[in-house]
């Protein structure tokens, strides 16, 4: 066979996978249209992708109702230490997982083409990007993988023949019998056989028997995440779960925002934002995942690793997402959503009544009002190229990266958090980050409702090490020599009244405190010191239509009795989680909130 590279440690690793895994063929990608078209034929022939009639070159999945989202409890940190891992993650010992896992691999691949996807995080050649090797036997991945990363020929000639790159292993776990086929059923295993698996040490990501998502598209959370936050701790820089967007004044003047927020806290809304305030605009730099590395100048560099949009459907409509909607037009993937019968897709949320009757996620038939279950899984999702985004910014793709001005931490939280409060110093952000937290709602079956989940950083499910020095982590890269650190805030747009009222109406309307913000940046906004740090003075955030001047005062209010809850909450429940990794800094920041609000 002809090879496109000459690297000899990756052609080892392929051919040693290909013994353990026995498939039919293998075959080494080239990112072509021509591999992207014939994937789709691959999977159309096998009855496990429909074409959309109604939307250009775009496909629609439908997975198996054991294989709908990320499975946490089976997703692994096998670093060497348990502690190393953290109390954050689902440890095994690296030795008895490989041990389960090529047991596993044996044969898993028989009846099925192994494809070799050289995929790149990041602008090909940027010092801030990485490279990877993602073996797998899933069509479906191979086509995720040219939307979502930067893939092929190119990517080899980058890597060279000794340059460095993550193997990224992954099967869906269902060999096949001479003469069987999936016969249109999406293929995968038993939830007890699934395993995604990271060892740190050495680099390295193993998946098995999830065709689904992150457990599956290797680039993403596993190795943009959970990888390259144990690279960016070892190499000085930052790997996090943020969106990037660029905001321009009416004057001109640019500025770049990152900002975390956990899941369903409308994160991928504010990265395609359409500002209600004239003569601003927002633009997209990335959705989901920023990697920051500081510049000769001291700045804070952030470039998007991903290539694509991997976005939940549900609840994206053109009024909560017009940008998010105007991408998956044409070129989409389409996974677990409703079916059209004139071809197109269909979710809850997507802002008009089904037409008519549909085909659900699960292939039966079915209809608004009558039929029982939703259309859509509610984690149906859409993967587009970020380059078919009206809102994309047209430097997203710049190798060094764009410059951060401001970081944002958020969460869903009806009471307590105000609607923008900044942070005093970097260590402070850092405080605020370590604690954020997202009210539960009735879909989290493990936590009592109305109760505050913290998800540090939005980094709880993604950092590949213990969060304890994930947090010191932060702290040390504030007191480099030389750096010009982003200011940081803490927003929280999902503020309610006891009658359930929504305070500030949310999506466009965000670009008002967007413009805060910005203003902060250039050192112009007027602010007021709390306890809890610097709040707007009044007037420096212009009121949307129906938010009146009582309502802002109740959104900027600082709750004290609210605080000295959210304290308790923080010194009996989350902090001692992390027990002598937890930075005294942070301990410190929480002794001196309760002591300012005693004293307020």
């Amino acid at each position: 066979m002809n090879l496109p590279t000459n690297h000899k440690k990756l052609i080892e690793w392929v051919n040693e996978c290909a013994a353990l895994m026995t498939p039919d063929a293998v075959e080494w990608c080239d990112g072509s249209e021509a591999e992207y078209q014939r994937m789709a034929k691959v999977a159309l022939d096998s009855g496990v992708a429909i074409p959309l009639k109604k939307r250009p070159n775009s496909l629609l999945f439908r997975s198996q109702p054991n294989d709908v989202a990320r499975v946490e409890n089976r997703t692994y940190i096998a670093s060497k230490t348990k502690d190393d891992a953290g109390p954050t993650n689902n440890w095994i010992d690296p030795v008895e997982l490989k041990t389960t896992m090529k047991a596993l691999y044996k044969g898993c691949m028989k009846g099925r083409t192994l494809y070799v996807i050289p995929f790149s995080m990041g602008p090909i050649g940027s010092d801030i990007s990485k490279i990877g090797i993602e073996l797998t036997d899933s069509p479906y991945v191979v086509m995720n993988m040219h939307i979502m990363t930067r893939v092929g020929t190119k990517v080899l000639e980058a890597l060279g023949s000794d340059g460095e790159y993550i193997p990224c292993l992954h099967s869906v776990g269902q060999p096949l019998e001479e003469g069987e086929s999936d016969n249109g059923l999406w293929p995968c295993a038993e939830l007890d056989k699934k395993y995604i698996a990271h060892f740190p040490e050495e680099r390295l990501i193993w998946s098995f028997g999830s065709g689904y998502g992150g457990n599956a598209l290797l680039g993403k959370k596993c190795l943009a995440l959970r990888i390259a936050s144990v690279q960016a701790r070892d190499e000085g820089w930052m790997a996090e779960h943020m969106l990037i967007l660029k905001i321009t004044s009416p004057e001109g003047v640019s500025k770049y925002v990152a900002a975390a927020f956990p899941s369903a806290c409308g994160k991928t809304n504010l990265a395609m934002l359409v500002p209600t305030i004239p003569g601003w605009k927002v633009e997209t730099v990335g959705d989901d995942i920023a990697w920051m590395k500081f510049g000769s100048d001291g700045k804070l560099y952030a470039i998007n690793p991903e290539a694509g949009f991997f976005g939940v459907a549900p609840g994206t409509s053109m009024d909560s997402n017009p940008n998010a909607m105007h991408s998956v037009d044409k070129d989409t993937i389409f996974t677990n959503v409703g079916l059209t019968e004139d071809g197109d897709i269909w979710w809850e949320g997507i802002g008009y009544p089904a037409p008519g009757k549909l085909i659900d996620w699960k292939g039966n038939e079915w209809e608004q009002g009558k039929s029982e279950g939703t259309a859509a899984h509610p984690n149906g999702r859409f993967t587009a190229k970020a380059s078919n985004c009206p809102s994309i910014a047209s430097n997203w793709e710049d190798p060094k990266g764009v410059p951060i001005d401001a970081i944002l931490f958020g969460g869903r939280r009806p009471s307590t958090i105000p609607l923008v409060h900044e942070a005093e110093s970097w260590e402070h952000g850092t405080f605020m980050g370590s604690i954020v937290g997202s009210e539960i709602t009735a879909a989290a079956l493990d936590l009592k409702v109305g109760s505050v989940r913290r998800d540090p950083m939005a980094m709880l499910p993604f950092c590949g090490y213990n969060m304890g020095d994930y947090f010191h982590h932060w702290i040390n890269l504030g007191q480099k020599p030389g750096v010009q650190l982003p200011k940081v805030f803490f927003v929280n747009w999902f503020r309610k009244m006891a009658d359930g009222r929504w305070l500030w109406p949310g999506f466009g309307e965000n670009s008002r405190v967007l413009e805060y913000i910005f203003h902060r940046c250039e050192g112009k906004a007027k602010t007021v010191d709390t306890p809890i740090g610097k709040i707007p003075a009044k007037g420096e955030i212009s009121l949307p239509k129906g938010v009146s001047e009582a309502d802002m005062d109740e959104l900027l209010k600082v709750d004290v009795e609210g605080w000295k809850k959210e304290v308790a909450d923080i010194r009996a429940n989350h902090y001692p989680k992390f027990g002598e990794r937890m930075p005294k800094e942070l301990w410190a920041f929480l002794d001196r909130l309760e002591s300012r609000l005693n004293q307020a």
